[in-house]
């Protein structure tokens, strides 16, 4: 096990962390100074829910043994369950000879299951209160993220067995917020007071500064998913302590 490549993986979860407060005040800028401090709160707010689902059941669904067909896992890994001991959470070794720690494993991909939500607020803005968005994405993270993420970022996922390749999210991440906000957009309809009445963005400032945050941010974590997670690196699951 490399101290290295496990320093960088935890950086680069770090890195995506970042994202989340800076996506909050870029998202903060643009709405209208009424719907400031909501934005923030319902993009700070995953930080926390998701992180306590992931522990308990996101990661065993998104990376437990397959529960049949590759669509979903298993809760084998429910709350981290036997980790450290390789199956059915092994998926912490990455190719042979390299392998990070379990735990940097799941704190890594936890930062994407934060960000996602998180992406979604742009949509939310003066349509959801914040007890509805709270409650819309616990639930979506359990029965819409993790499955999509098993499908691509585990190596027993449907997608991921026939060579689909996902770096850093593009399908698992933004296509599932994508679909997330469509489906917002045609249940809840259209904002309050629109078309008779224009939001005009809060702070152009906080939209540019924070947007200069993303490219090191997002690269880095691109970098990283070549080693810990995509379906293309992920093929071993033998434990870490067996390797050389």
């Amino acid at each position: 096990m490399n101290a290295g490549d496990t320093a960088w993986v935890l950086v680069s979860a770090g890195l995506v962390m970042v994202m989340v407060p800076g996506l909050a005040l870029f998202y903060g800028g643009q709405v209208s100074s009424r719907n400031v401090l909501v934005m923030l709160q319902q993009n700070i707010f995953p930080l926390g829910l998701i992180s306590i689902l992931w522990v308990l059941a996101g990661f065993s669904l998104a990376f437990g043994p397959d529960a049949g067909g590759g669509v979903i896992g298993n809760l084998a890994a429910f709350g981290l369950r036997d980790l450290a001991q390789g199956p059915p959470a092994g998926m912490h070794v990455v190719v042979p000879g390299l392998a990070i720690p379990g735990l940097a494993f799941v704190a890594y991909m936890m930062m994407f299951a934060i960000i996602t939500p998180a992406l979604v607020t742009g949509a939310t803005a003066d349509r959801l209160k914040f007890a509805g968005y709270a409650v819309a994405i616990g639930v979506w993270s359990l029965v819409v993220y993790a499955p999509v993420a098993h499908w691509l970022f585990s190596p027993s996922g449907w997608l991921a067995r026939r060579g689909a390749q996902d770096w850093a999210g593009g399908l698992v991440v933004h296509g599932s917020a994508g679909a997330a906000v469509l489906a917002l957009l045609l249940v809840i309809g259209h904002r309050r007071r629109w078309p008779n009445a224009a939001t005009r963005p809060h702070s152009i400032t906080l939209v540019v500064l924070s947007s200069m945050r993303s490219p090191t941010c997002h690269a880095c974590s691109r970098r990283s998913s070549g080693s810990p997670t995509p379906a293309r690196t992920c093929k071993s699951s033998t434990p870490a302590s067996e390797k050389p």
